[in-house]
């Protein structure tokens, strides 16, 4: 396991996005580490909410839902990550050099960062997903992932289709947002013009784009309730593929996040290829924090040279102890 050889340990924590859910998850860290059980009892004390039965026993359509799914991904990945820090400290030369998260992964980055305490986080994601349903039900619409079509080939498809670009999440694979019928025309006229193709995505809206403007301006009064710290850790948003330390800024991206492309790629882009840790030029450690590998296989497409670990398991984080040296 080369990941962190010789403590070598410029890396990065990734956290996954709505999507990732599975009936069980988080279970065998619930069981295995205290530290984790805690988070799970937090999350159903704010939330009101059995979150930890919907977690390990589901059923699936209800771990589905917008306004489960993304409090219950939350849980689950923070929960992985006090598991993880209980056996080995992320501080000093093992402290990560930067955190970023997908979508809704990206509050569990702040909630990593010390920029949002767990508590505010995973009550605002409820209602950020409840916003959300909200916003669908005003403005009916749904997704798609365009595989094999360049950025710009898909662009002049959203155009020429009133359709948004919502996730860019590694080369050839674009998801677009928008109304229904624009999304079924959109697919139709990226098949005409090359794609390999385009698989309809199992979503309740048109998230991340213009369509969730309601949302956003639900969000953006929550937003006005909680407290947001300046980050111990360089945070990468999503809206701008960069590095924000201001906390009316960061709230500023997290309520325009939920209307504008999710910039995957250009963000791992940048960890990877600036001059972040100058010993290996560019962060190519990651460690994905929480349930499923969905941004492993990603990190793949983006770099083939960008190295990945999970941590979802009781055995992942043992491995991850071990290649540190610990």
């Amino acid at each position: 396991m080369g990941l962190l050889h010789n403590r070598m340990v410029d890396f990065a924590l990734i956290f996954p996005g709505q999507g990732a859910q599975y009936v069980g998850m988080g279970k065998d860290l619930y069981d295995q580490f205290p530290a984790a059980k805690v988070i799970f009892e937090k999350a159903n004390h704010i939330l009101g909410l059995d979150i930890t039965k919907l977690c390990f026993e589901g059923p699936k359509e209800e771990l589905t839902r917008t306004d489960i799914c993304q409090p219950a991904i939350l849980t689950a990945s923070i929960a992985s990550l006090r598991a993880l820090e209980s056996v080995l400290p992320l501080s000093g030369q093992f402290a990560p050099k930067a955190v970023l998260g997908l979508s809704l992964g990206e509050y569990t980055a702040l909630v990593a960062a010390g920029s949002m305490t767990f508590e505010d986080a995973v009550s605002l994601v409820r209602k950020r997903g409840q916003f959300m349903e909200e916003a669908s039900r005003q403005n009916p619409g749904t997704m798609a992932s365009v595989i094999g079509l360049s950025l710009e080939e898909t662009k002049k498809v959203c155009a020429e289709t009133g359709t948004e670009i919502a996730n860019l999440n590694s080369p050839g694979q674009v998801v677009i947002s928008g109304a229904k019928e624009k999304v079924e025309a959109a697919s139709n006229l990226a098949k005409e013009r090359g794609a390999r193709k385009v698989i309809p995505l199992d979503v309740s809206g048109a998230f991340h784009s213009s369509l969730m403007e309601p949302a956003a301006q639900k969000l953006n009064a929550e937003m006005g309730k909680i407290e947001v710290k300046s980050p111990k850790i360089k945070v990468v948003t999503n809206v701008n593929a960069g590095y924000e330390s201001s906390p009316e800024e960061i709230k500023a991206n997290l309520v325009a996040q939920v209307k504008s492309s999710v910039m995957w790629e250009d963000s791992i882009k940048f960890l990877a290829g600036r001059e972040q840790s100058p010993s290996a030029g560019g962060i190519k450690r990651y460690i994905e924090v929480g349930p499923g590998k969905v941004l492993a296989g990603l990190l793949r497409r983006i770099d083939p040279q960008l190295e990945c670990l999970n941590v979802e398991t009781t055995a992942d984080i043992t491995a991850i102890k071990e290649a540190i040296g610990g």
